[in-house]
């Protein structure tokens, strides 16, 4: 179960939404627990702040949820949460969850960059975990995802799949993180067919880029229009858009962050799995225990993968599935290197 906070009103305001929630809360889970959260043990409850885009975006911010919820139902814990909506409200959530003694705290996006920075070093003894950015706190846990290596595996299947020999790659808000996903699919794609062509194009470059559908199914279709017929989309809610145009329109589309394959079975060739639910169901388990410092996570330890399931069973081969277990298991061996383009912000396989 979950609390959530409403944000940019005034105090008396927000004391009494939270005194509203609390009340529900007591209603629901009965006097008992409801005293334990009253005298203090809900300060223990961890908390989840999501990025812009919305909780259920089918992407990022909702696998973050997911592994939220599985830590709920397996604990019968409860936990804080809140969607926000603008930029300036990111330093102002970790606040008010530091100070209602939330902990962990666990922000799903990189962007909480700078506001972590000066929040961490003021609640000392509140542990926060950030996910997609390295916060060189003493408290923070920064958890960073090889994108590269899901993303190298994904282009694969598709040069494999693709007919026309180009193949399409949509990115949300030009950011590097961003480029990482696009150039290792690019790379995927060319070691499968060094002739391949990679058409790439960015959603934009502000924060709306993440929830833009509109936006993300005309790039879809200019792309359609230049040959492509495999696509994939790193842009949070605005990869609905493009994964139900290129289902409308005869083509192929792959998923992004969670499982998507059952959005249009049969049209989404396949899944990048980036374990967001994984990194916040850890840190919720970890509770006030949680262990700071760098968390890597990447092909070698589930952290990235592909998706395959029976609304993509017909699309993937024996062996397509052979060649691309054969890479994942070269990469987790540090026998194949994929190149992250956040390392020197250039791709030996993509022009941005």
């Amino acid at each position: 179960m979950s609390v959530t906070w409403g944000l940019n009103w005034p105090d008396q305001v927000n004391n009494m939404y939270w005194e509203y929630e609390m009340t529900l809360m007591t209603k629901f889970l009965g006097a008992s627990a409801a005293l334990a959260l009253s005298a203090g043990a809900a300060l223990a409850d961890p908390a989840l702040i999501f990025d812009l885009g919305g909780k259920f975006d089918k992407s990022f911010n909702e696998g973050a949820f997911n592994g939220a919820q599985r830590w709920a139902e397996e604990t019968g814990g409860t936990f804080a949460e809140v969607e926000l909506q603008s930029d300036a409200q990111r330093e102002q959530a970790l606040r008010r969850f530091a100070e209602a003694g939330n902990n962990p705290i666990v922000m799903a996006g990189g962007s909480f960059g700078t506001a972590l920075e000066e929040v961490a070093a003021d609640y000392p003894d509140t542990k926060f975990a950030i996910i997609d950015n390295v916060v060189d706190q003493p408290n923070v846990r920064s958890v960073v995802f090889n994108e590269q290596e899901g993303s190298y595996l994904v282009g694969m299947l598709a040069a494999m799949a693709s007919t026309s020999g180009t193949v399409g790659f949509i990115g949300g808000m030009d950011i590097p993180l961003i480029r990482k996903f696009g150039c290792g699919y690019a790379q995927g794609v060319l070691a499968v067919n060094p002739d391949a062509t990679v058409i790439a194009n960015m959603t934009g470059t502000t924060p709306t880029a993440w929830n833009d559908p509109v936006k993300g199914s005309e790039l879809t279709l200019a792309q359609i229009s230049q040959g492509a017929d495999v696509v994939y989309p790193a842009a949070g809610g605005t990869s609905v858009g493009v994964l139900q145009t290129a289902a409308d329109n005869g083509i192929l589309s792959i998923g992004i962050d969670s499982n998507q394959n059952y959005l249009h079975p049969g049209k989404v060739l396949t899944s990048m799995l980036k374990r967001v639910d994984n990194a916040v169901y850890d840190a919720f388990m970890a509770g006030a225990d949680l262990e700071t410092g760098l968390n890597v996570m990447g092909v070698g330890n589930g952290g990235v993968g592909y998706a395959l399931d029976e609304n993509n069973a017909s699309l993937i081969s024996a062996e397509m599935q052979a060649a691309v277990d054969a890479a994942a298991a070269d990469i987790a061996s540090g026998a194949l290197a994929v190149h992250d383009y956040t390392s020197d912000e250039s791709c030996p396989a993509l022009t941005f």
